[in-house]
């Protein structure tokens, strides 16, 4: 018999502020925080707005005595550890990245029985770390791959690549709070931090941990990074109003816009945790995981009739050996990018029928824009407080719904939630959870 799991700890960091309860208030308050982007000029680009995350500093979320590491951290790692942070503290562990003496604390899991799995995107690097390389590597004008491998490689910092391999985000996660268990990093896009999540769900589950770090992170205000974005055909190019720019399953929908991101979630045996007395914030009754094929546009978004998004949703449900009519809300992938949307639509459709029009179906990125690898545990992380709460935020930015969708208050006081990604190449996750 698998063991019952809960998260504990949420960790989030968006445009919307750094931690659970700013997150909570700015999406209650229907706040946006898609705007102009600053952190570089875009005016060369079609899309020029994002969500860009608070400028909280690293060194205030890791023990002094780290400090000097995070020098090697892109800005990838650094949303990671301090989502990371934040989730441990809202779970009350005892780790060496929450106190400064844990073993004389007495630390809540010892760390050969802590995992970490977590999403990351490719990370870009800086570009004024790449110039003088980039330089060297062409004499003459043009670039060399050659002189690259000669010459180029070598203007480098011989620690640059620790800075931006995706596995590093997990490992300075499980070096600050000395967590020896199973330990993965999944780089699926927006379906990272779901199936990361998936991952430390499995590894309780089965016994091989009693605790785990998951989610994802990304940083998208990075030029390189926001090249990518752009050259995937999925962008808005409406800047005049950021705010009302992202309109995810709207029959308007023009495009995605992106958004720095971060969440971490902290998920414990239940057996554990009662014996440690800590409280649950929802309980993890179901995920499933599918791939996608849509051959027509190389993945970019699922094929029209959502067949791979169903069948992640119902592997979901019937492990969580629940109805689909009881699931009380859902948040799907929800770009706002008309084809993503219109598939994820026909998926749930498929799935909750005519259930679906008494249904409300969240749509976060309207407020936070795309987090990439950080999207996935983030709907997990909302929905929590959701079911916490009792209640749910507004739906941003849809006016006119599409076919199917368009209740905006749960049919009772919710007891289940649904939370569906699915990342650009195809891959899906699902996760099913309850009130605790």
């Amino acid at each position: 018999m698998k063991r019952r799991v809960s998260i504990t700890g949420i960790g989030l960091v968006s445009g919307l502020g750094t931690g659970l309860d700013e997150h909570w208030q700015g999406l209650m308050a229907g706040r946006s925080s898609i705007g102009p982007i600053t952190a570089f000029d875009a005016s060369g680009f079609p899309c020029r707005i994002a969500a860009a995350s608070p400028t909280a500093q690293i060194k205030d979320f890791v023990p002094k005595s780290y400090r000097k590491a995070t020098k090697v951290m892109a800005r990838d790692i650094e949303l990671a550890v301090i989502a990371a942070d934040l989730a441990a503290r809202q779970a009350g562990l005892i780790t060496p990245g929450t106190h400064d003496d844990a073993a004389a604390a007495g630390r809540t899991y010892a760390a050969e029985r802590t995992a970490c799995h977590i999403g990351a995107s490719l990370i870009a690097a800086e570009l004024d770390e790449l110039t003088y390389a980039l330089h060297k590597s062409a004499p003459n004008g043009q670039f060399d791959i050659h002189h690259w491998g000669r010459e180029g490689m070598q203007s480098l910092t011989p620690l640059w690549l620790l800075k931006y391999l995706p596995n590093m985000l997990a490992c300075h996660v499980t070096i600050v709070h000395d967590s020896r268990g199973p330990s993965n990093t999944i780089t699926c896009a927006e379906a990272s931090g779901s199936l990361s999540m998936g991952e430390s769900l499995r590894v309780i589950q089965r016994g091989a941990a009693d605790c785990g770090f998951c989610g994802g992170a990304t940083a998208r205000m990075n030029l390189m990074s926001f090249i990518r974005d752009v050259f995937t055909g999925r962008m808005t190019v409406e800047n005049d109003h950021p705010a009302s720019a992202v309109r995810p399953f709207d029959v308007s929908a023009a495009g995605t816009a992106v958004g720095d991101g971060a969440s971490i979630l902290i998920l414990e045996s239940n057996e554990t945790l009662e014996k440690r007395g800590g409280k649950a914030l929802a309980e993890v009754m179901g995920f499933g995981a599918s791939q996608s094929l849509n051959r027509a546009n190389r993945n970019t978004s699922p094929a029209p009739d959502g067949r791979g998004v169903r069948l992640a949703i119902e592997a979901a449900l019937r492990d969580a050996a629940i109805p689909a009519g009881e699931i009380d809300f859902i948040i799907p992938t929800g770009l706002g990018h008309a084809p993503s949307d219109q598939a994820e639509a026909a998926a749930l459709l498929a799935v909750f029928g005519d259930a679906l029009a008494q249904t409300p179906v969240l749509s976060p990125k309207a407020s936070i824009g795309n987090t990439v690898a950080g999207a996935g545990a983030m709907d997990v992380g909302i929905a929590a407080r959701c079911l916490a709460e009792g209640v749910l935020p507004p739906i941003m930015n849809r006016a006119h719904a599409l076919p199917g969708l368009g209740a905006t208050r749960p049919k009772r006081a919710p007891l289940y939630a649904l939370c569906v990604s699915s990342g650009l190449c195809g891959q899906n996750a699902a996760v099913v959870l309850k009130k605790a």
